[in-house]
């Protein structure tokens, strides 16, 4: 039976009704107590680290950052908890946290089952696994894949692999040795710190996570350059900030002010040239600017929340290079879409 179109829109209107009403509590909750709390990484170097001063720095971080200053026109604002992989969803999901920025992969279950509301994808990665150079000259190729050819995956069959538990990277890593009928002994660990130490202390032949997570963990190591990034990828990951579900205004802010890192790289604005581009003559230089028009006052933001977000903490590219280039770590599928990689914003209008 077909549902009368009146009626249809007395349910829709009083779902909107309703979720408008629970709407809009985080950000009150953030301006009431003056500062945000971001979930991030115990210690992730290039992401997520704790400097011998105190203070947090890393891709991860300067993101929440980010949001502090659209937010407050100040950067500092803000309290990080780390955790590790196991607690990050239940300290999200209770509201101890407003917002997980913590290398944290946007998948079906997370979105459908968790509860959890993504923001843009901030970082495209993979799984992969580092090994010794011996081995990892067995299972060299052209660059990684997801279709490794069969020659290379029978030198894995047998191995002994370190991997996190409660992270998607330990069951991609059961599925890709089941999609290829082949063995291996998990040696899982609750944190990442014991799983490389581990590791690097030869109790397992390889070990498994995101290929960034790898490449910077890799200098921590006693000897870097007796290891390698093995040739192929076990799963694709791409990371994203998460929050609470059923909170619109919240969702739109986290949104935009991911796009709007990538767009004012795609703008060319920096830090060092914003009072310069205030200036500008070009229309949506200027909407993005907040110099026109008028976007996000119903969400809670004010119309220059980019101004302030870039005079504070830079552009994507500026986070990228302050945090992952010092690392090795290259941009890859992380470049803008003009640039051959995948970062994109819808319009700023």
């Amino acid at each position: 039976m077909k549902t009368p179109l009146a009626f249809t829109i007395v349910l829709v209107s009083m779902y909107i009704s309703i979720t408008t009403a629970t709407a809009q509590q985080t950000l009150k909750t953030i301006q009431s107590r003056g500062e945000l709390q971001c979930g991030v990484h115990e210690d992730l170097p290039g992401f997520s680290t704790k400097g011998k001063d105190g203070r947090w720095q890393g891709f991860d971080v300067d993101y929440c950052r980010a949001l502090a200053a659209a937010i407050f026109d100040d950067p500092n604002r803000v309290t990080f908890k780390p955790y590790i992989a196991k607690e990050r969803f239940g300290a999200l999901s209770s509201g101890v946290i407003d917002v997980l920025s913590r290398n944290t992969t946007w998948t079906l279950q997370r979105d459908v089952t968790y509860g959890f509301e993504f923001g843009p994808i901030l970082f495209y990665d993979g799984q992969g696994m580092m090994a010794g150079t011996e081995l990892g000259s067995k299972m060299s190729g052209p660059g990684a894949t997801l279709a490794p050819q069969p020659e290379r995956l029978r030198r894995l069959n047998g191995a002994k692999i370190c991997v996190q538990i409660g992270t998607t990277t330990d069951s991609n890593l059961e599925d890709f040795f089941r999609r290829h009928q082949l063995t291996y002994t998990p040696v899982r660990f609750k944190l990442a710190k014991d799983m490389y130490r581990a590791y690097d202390k030869g109790n397992c032949e390889m070990v498994t996570s995101d290929i960034s997570q790898l490449l910077t963990q890799k200098s921590t190591l006693k000897n870097p350059a007796s290891h390698v990034i093995l040739g192929l990828l076990l799963s694709k990951e791409p990371l994203a900030p998460a929050i609470r579900r059923h909170d619109y205004q919240w969702h739109e802010i986290i949104k935009w002010v991911g796009f709007g890192l990538i767009q004012a790289e795609e703008f060319g604005i920096t830090s060092q040239n914003l009072d310069a581009m205030m200036t500008s003559s070009d229309p949506a230089i200027r909407r993005f600017l907040g110099l026109e028009d008028d976007f996000v006052s119903n969400v809670g933001l004010r119309n220059d929340f980019m101004v302030r977000v870039i005079r504070h903490v830079g552009n994507y590219r500026e986070i990228y290079d302050r945090n992952l280039k010092p690392l090795d770590v290259e941009r890859g599928a992380n470049a803008l879409w003009n640039q051959g990689g995948l970062l994109f914003s819808p319009p700023f209008r």
